[in-house]
C-alpha cells in the first residue's frame, strides 16, 4: 500500500476536522470535496447558504 495517509486520521471518521454552519448551527465534518476551501466553508447546505442571517439556531 503506498497509500499516504496523514497522522492521525488511518481510516477512523472521529479523526476528520468539524465545523458548525453559521445558519443552523448543524455540525459538518470534513468531506473530500471540501479539501482545497475547507477555511471557507461556512454552511452546511445551499438553502443556509441562501439565508445567510448569520444567526446561530436556538436549541
Amino acid at each position: 500500500m503506498a497509500r499516504s495517509e496523514k497522522a492521525g486520521f488511518k481510516g477512523n471518521k472521529s479523526f476528520l476536522p468539524s465545523k458548525t454552519c453559521l445558519v443552523c448551527g448543524k455540525e459538518m465534518t470534513w468531506r473530500k470535496s471540501w479539501a482545497k476551501n475547507w477555511d471557507e466553508v461556512k454552511y452546511c447546505s445551499d438553502a443556509c447558504r441562501s439565508k445567510k442571517s448569520g444567526s446561530k439556531a436556538e436549541v
